[in-house]
């Protein structure tokens, strides 16, 4: 079948021999130019008016901040200070306040000063006597202890034969409790597949499959040999769009006066 050469007009579509500008796209609005309104971003080619904020007014600073009317100011402070009327408590009486008492003559004790003063005796007391360290730390007599005489562990005699006064064993005895022996259902009967031919054995479980694969087939339903054109001749298709071309200019209409 031999193409159908479609004309638009006096022109024939044809292959570009070279590139030409319409085949390269402009980044159109990509690059985002500064705006010519607000306060950010402003652009500095473009005249700026004057900006009004609409916020709060701030503070003047002030050298004396008094507390205002909000602590709370006793009732007995007038303008000129605190009113002379009398006030009473209900606490209790204060202790009045002690002279310093002198010391009389019975206060001292001069006897005992005539250690101090005098030449004094040598004075002995009955108390008990204090431990006092010892350097010599030798051990006495009651520190050793001699070997004994008698028994098996004589260090230089012959010792006697001993015997020995311990209990009497309760197995192989005369008053032995026979009847704590094991009796015949205390030992398990050997399986004879042990020491005979050991029969076949089978189970109830289910049917063990060889492993393939398990992934799902399609079936004839699955196929649509009527919608396979590859093979035969294709009839024409149309379609109701409309035909577009990348080279078309956009349609700019001026605005009205």
């Amino acid at each position: 079948i031999m193409p159908v050469e479609v004309w638009v007009g006096p022109w024939k579509p044809h292959r570009a021999r070279g590139p030409i500008a319409a085949m390269y796209n402009s980044p159109g609005p990509t690059y985002s130019l500064p705006g010519a309104t607000g306060m950010n971003n402003h652009d500095p080619q473009m005249q700026k008016g004057p900006a009004f904020s609409f916020g709060t007014r701030h503070r003047d600073s002030q050298a004396n901040s008094s507390p205002g009317p909000g602590y709370l100011v006793p009732s007995n402070i007038t303008r000129v200070g605190r009113d002379g009327t009398p006030v009473y408590s209900v606490y209790g009486r204060p202790k009045d306040i002690q002279p310093f008492k002198t010391p009389g003559p019975g206060s001292y004790s001069p006897e005992n000063a005539i250690k101090t003063t005098f030449y004094s005796a040598p004075a002995f007391s009955l108390s008990a006597r204090t431990k006092l360290f010892r350097n010599d730390q030798t051990p006495g007599p009651a520190a050793y202890m001699l070997p004994p005489v008698l028994g098996p562990r004589v260090v230089n005699k012959a010792s006697a034969p001993n015997v020995f006064f311990g209990g009497r064993s309760a197995i192989g005895s005369f008053y032995e409790d026979l009847r704590k022996t094991p009796g015949p259902g205390t030992y398990q009967v050997v399986n004879s597949g042990v020491y005979k031919h050991k029969a076949p054995e089978y189970s109830m479980t289910g049917r063990n499959f060889s492993p393939g694969d398990t992934t799902k087939k399609p079936g004839p339903g699955a196929h649509h040999p009527e919608r396979v054109t590859f093979t035969g001749i294709k009839a024409p298709s149309f379609s109701f769009g409309i035909r577009h071309s990348e080279y078309t200019a956009p349609l700019i209409v001026d605005g009205a006066d």
